[in-house]
């Protein structure tokens, strides 16, 4: 977090779209940071980010990166452009921030860790849930021996993910789409981040329905270099709703409707226009209003199982079980976005103090490595060591 003493992190934002639009809003409750300007090819967007946040907003992400005014940029652009704008932003001596995943190939990510590290600038991998505070407090609970050594972590997630408005790559694996570059790190991540490194993946993933045709479904053993294990299942094919079994609070924090099974499927059923010009319409920034979510954010369901202890997260905090029964350890209440406002912590701790963030370039070649390791695993059926 930052401190009274510390000056703002100014800083840019390319690419407006859902992620984009959400981090914006965060940015723009964070103490740390100022938002100054932002790029994104839509004018709607643009527009947006004028009238209700006051910066200056362009066309290209070269605009952004070259400004003087700007310290660090935010990276929200489509998976396929990552190496790029994560190079460029390196060469024009910004620190960075950029979406999961951090590249599409462990070439790409090479290429961006030679950037960062010849320019001597901070790359901070996010959002990916691992940012959580449930899981950023069960690591500490974990890491501290309160509740002994990790022995499994066994996650599930099922939501409408396939049927939501796509553009074309969204839709084509080979270019980034589909739950294995989308959704899998979100799960990857948290594991890592409370166990630590992959030592193998045994993995399964499929496409149910071909007019959708990208993985939709996915589950993996995954294998510990310490000694623990973690399983994950994830289905995006919208029947069953994963938030059932999290007292109907949605993946960012706001409480959600019960009566949603198979919406969007049913909304994809009836769509008639293009879902490119949709997906903008409906998520870009100015497309709908945003609000600090009431609970905490939460991706599907987790228990984490050790020695003296296993947790879970309730909808404001870690829940307990021990020996002794139950207990809940309350999260601490921010202004801001949960989890959002951890990944600029880490950016303002990195740029301001020097300290180096735990998801870096290099952290996010690891779950890289380990999201195509589960891809490989499910095409030979074999497990699959990662170095």
């Amino acid at each position: 977090m930052t401190t009274p003493s510390m000056e703002p992190v100014r800083l840019g934002v390319i690419g407006l779209g859902m992620a984009g639009a959400v981090m914006v809003y965060a940015a723009s409750l964070h103490a740390g940071i100022k938002l100054v300007a932002a790029a994104d090819p839509q004018p709607a967007p643009r527009d947006a980010f004028i009238r209700d946040f006051g910066g200056a907003a362009h066309a290209d992400a070269r605009q952004v990166c070259e400004r003087p005014d700007i310290e660090a940029v935010y990276i929200a652009t489509p998976h396929q452009f990552h190496r790029e704008h994560a190079i460029l932003a390196a060469n024009c001596g910004k620190h960075i921030i950029v979406e999961k995943p951090l590249a599409l190939t462990l070439e790409d990510c090479d290429a961006i860790i030679e950037a960062v590290d010849r320019n001597r600038v901070h790359l901070v991998v996010g959002h990916t849930h691992g940012f959580d505070p449930a899981v950023r407090r069960m690591r500490a609970l974990i890491q501290s021996g309160e509740v002994g050594e990790l022995g499994l972590v066994a996650m599930w997630n099922y939501t409408n993910f396939i049927y939501r408005p796509r553009r074309p790559e969204e839709l084509d694996t080979a270019r980034g789409g589909g739950i294995l570059f989308n959704q899998i790190p979100h799960q990857i991540d948290t594991i890592r981040v409370l166990g630590g490194d992959i030592a193998s993946v045994r993995g399964y993933a499929r496409q149910l329905d071909p007019t959708r045709p990208t993985e939709g479904l996915a589950s993996a053993l995954i294998q510990l270099k310490s000694g623990a294990a973690a399983s994950l299942v994830y289905s995006g094919y919208d029947h069953f709703d994963g938030d059932e079994f999290h007292h109907w609070i949605a993946e960012s924090g706001a409480p959600k409707a019960a009566d949603q099974h198979g919406a969007a499927f049913r909304a994809l059923a009836a769509r008639t226009a293009d879902e490119t010009e949709l997906r903008v319409k409906s998520f870009a920034l100015g497309a709908r209003p945003y609000t600090s979510p009431r609970h905490q954010p939460h991706f599907g369901a987790m228990l984490v199982i050790c020695a003296k202890a296993d947790l879970r997260a309730s909808r404001d905090g870690v829940l307990v079980y021990d020996g002794n029964g139950a207990r809940e350890i309350p999260l601490e209440t921010r202004v801001g976005v949960p989890g959002r406002n951890e990944v600029m912590d880490d950016l303002v701790a990195a740029v301001r103090a020097g300290v180096a963030p735990l998801q870096d370039a290099r952290w996010g070649k690891a779950t890289l490595a380990a999201a195509l390791a589960l891809q490989k695993s499910a095409e030979t059926k074999r497990e699959v060591e990662i170095a």
